[in-house]
């Protein structure tokens, strides 16, 4: 038996003479045929930058008509599903693999990270009576404690960074994420610049594996867990921090200074950084001495040759809306503006997409 083949827009048109023919109301036809409209753009990917992207394309759709349906479902998802081709684009705060990237490049062609914004990854904990920065890490007691290795919040490494506060003699539960996770990326990559051990036990990546303790789906998720959890600590993007109204810690630098999360930080976080064309670094545990040490740049990955012209003209200019007007959204939202240089190197990036060889965008 063979199929017959129907586009999806003749099939509409069937479906819309049908309903009329039986004499269905104008309210009932448009309920039916909204159900065969997709957004103009569809992405899908890290949580970390999710209510800055929130903003973004309300933003964007406000001002152009254009609509982006963008799914926050962490950055492992936003990298497969690019790399099978379901999203226009895909969005990380993890750099591709040598063979993450292979596998996507086999199937649809050259694949560009796009640096959209940056941010920090702040040390969220609840402990009953201690305030919002009032405590105190370095990377090697944060290390230690995410090992396992330090097992209560009295434990005399972390006293010692804190003089004059009362610490709980309590067990400390740490909160990870159990995705796959481009915050999860970022943090363990810094885990591994300051300990030694944490790099040769764990190593860095989206999804590792952790020693123990709870583990919890998204941003949002561990912020959630945290917030319900006497005597837990966390990481999360410093927006979900502050929005939730959770407790997050200041955190020592690579020069020795103990510095506050803030966009000011983040910022100096990328300040004097070699920036490679792909745009594919990391800038966690900076030497710069005004810099938060856990802070990173999130990506949008999108595929160099367009499969589809229409499609591929809209996905660029929305992404050089978002890395020009757009970025007067990200500190308002406690997000990093990137730089003049970054947003250079963006430019080049973006220019170089096309379909069937035809470069797709004329900057105005």
């Amino acid at each position: 038996m063979s199929i017959i083949k129907v586009k999806p827009v003749i099939l509409l048109v069937l479906l819309v003479t049908a309903l009329m023919l039986t004499g269905c109301s104008a309210s009932v036809i448009t309920t039916y045929t909204t159900a065969f409209k997709t957004s103009d753009i569809v992405g899908a990917g890290a949580t970390f930058p999710y209510p800055l992207y929130a903003k973004w394309f309300n933003a964007y759709y406000e001002a152009t008509g254009v609509k982006v349906n963008y799914q926050a479902v962490g950055s492992g998802a936003g990298i497969n599903q690019i790399t099978n081709g379901t999203v226009d684009f895909g969005a990380s705060d993890a750099i591709m693999t040598n063979i993450q990237q292979s596998q996507a490049e086999a199937a649809y062609g050259p694949l560009l990270h796009i640096p959209t914004t940056l941010g920090a990854v702040t040390v969220i904990y609840n402990l009953p009576g201690i305030k919002s920065l009032q405590l105190k890490l370095n990377g090697e007691v944060l290390a230690n404690i995410c090992l396992k290795k330090i097992n209560k919040w009295n434990d005399p490494s972390i006293i010692a960074l804190n003089p004059g506060l009362t610490l709980p003699d309590q067990p400390i539960a740490v909160v990870h994420r159990a995705d796959s996770s481009g915050t999860t990326y970022i943090f363990t990559n810094y885990l591994t610049k300051v300990s030694s051990d944490w790099q040769t036990r764990i190593g860095f990546g989206t999804s590792v594996s952790w020693p123990g303790d709870i583990g919890a789906d998204q941003s949002a998720g561990v912020t959630g867990q945290v917030l319900k959890q006497p005597y837990s600590i966390g990481y999360v993007e410093l927006a979900y921090a502050i929005e939730n109204k959770v407790s997050y810690a200041v955190v020592q630098n690579e020069a020795g200074n103990f510095i506050t999360p803030s966009i000011e930080s983040t910022n100096k976080a990328a300040e004097g950084i070699i920036l490679p064309d792909d745009m594919r670094v990391m800038i966690t545990n900076s030497p710069n001495p005004e810099a938060y040490p856990i802070a990173g740049f999130t990506w949008v990955l999108v595929n160099v040759n367009q499969r589809d012209k229409a499609k591929g003209e809209a996905v660029v200019k929305v992404l050089w809306w978002a890395v020009h007007d757009g970025q007067q959204y990200n500190e308002p939202l406690l997000y990093g503006k990137l730089s003049p240089e970054v947003v250079k190197k963006v430019e080049n990036e973006l220019l170089s997409i096309n379909y069937k060889g035809q470069p797709l965008f004329t900057p105005p």
